[in-house]
């Protein structure tokens, strides 16, 4: 698992969610888990590919980009997209120049980056011949100090290319956090059954982030028309209330996205006590 950075912590909630819950010891590089067969390393999200590819971790949690740009894409399995740490890796220049597209790219342009061999396979492949300037942080100051012309980076915004007066040119490629293995791991049948269980765990947190499980009391008699608004994964759960039979009680999970606007349907209807409560898994 990455040490550092702004998909460390994400991580780390998601698989305690999901269960896995660790015990670690100050700045240990090393964590015990509730699984006795499941320990976890922490390291630079740079190295976690190389380790899975070369079978030191089973599995492992990066960035696409860093599995890409050391190159290790055929030697790793992918398992999960974590939807996190989205970012994009473009060739920008500086606002003020007359580079606005990929065809005013010309051979002999210096492009400054952190992410060599990605930005190399990229520009190979539109047969264009850059000098590469590898540098290791700060290469949005690369143009300005005749450094480079260009500059190959991450942005998942794109504020901090506008804040240093750069634009972007064209993307390389797209990246979210992944969930990798080795591929020998996934062949062994005893490690496969753990990694099938952290799969199927963190599936379950993800599933669960985008949902809400939403309850209410409902007079009988409208309890048709609540069932068009709340159709639910599987139909609402619909249950007596013992202290009046002429109310029931109903449960239903729906989409985050759709919480506003079922509330006001719902109390347009006639439900009450109506209660929206968060999800931490759902199998």
């Amino acid at each position: 698992m990455p040490n550092k950075g702004r998909i460390s912590e994400p991580v780390i909630k998601i698989l305690e969610k999901a269960g896995l819950k660790m015990s670690v010891k100050g700045r240990s590089l090393f964590a015990k888990t509730v699984d006795e067969d499941i320990n976890v390393m922490f390291a630079r999200a740079r190295d976690i590919p190389e380790f899975v590819a070369d079978g030191v971790a089973d599995l492992g949690i990066t960035g696409y980009d860093l599995v890409l740009e050391r190159g290790v894409e055929d030697r790793v399995e992918f398992l999960l997209d974590l939807n996190l740490g989205k970012a994009d890796l473009v060739i920008a220049a500086p606002e003020d120049s007359n580079i606005s597209s990929i065809d005013d790219l010309k051979d002999g342009m210096r492009i400054a980056t952190e992410f060599p061999n990605i930005t190399r396979k990229f520009l190979e492949s539109r047969n264009l011949k850059l000098e590469i300037i590898e540098l290791s942080g700060a290469t949005e100051i690369a143009p300005f100090i005749g450094i480079a012309d260009l500059i190959s980076d991450l942005t998942s915004t794109g504020t901090t290319l506008r804040l240093n007066r750069l634009k972007p040119i064209v993307t390389i490629v797209s990246s979210t956090t992944r969930l990798i293995a080795n591929k020998e791991s996934i062949k062994d049948s005893k490690k496969q059954m753990k990694i099938n269980q952290i799969v199927t765990g963190i599936k379950s947190v993800l599933h669960a982030q985008t949902k809400r499980l939403i309850m209410m009391n409902a007079p009988k008699e409208i309890l048709e028309d609540i069932k068009k608004v709340l159709p639910g994964m599987s139909g609402p759960t619909v249950s007596q209330v013992l202290s009046d039979d002429s109310i029931v009680a109903i449960h239903a999970v729906i989409d985050e996205k759709e919480v506003f606007s079922t509330v006001a349907k719902l109390e347009e209807l006639g439900a009450k006590d109506i209660l929206i409560i968060p999800i931490e898994r759902i199998l």
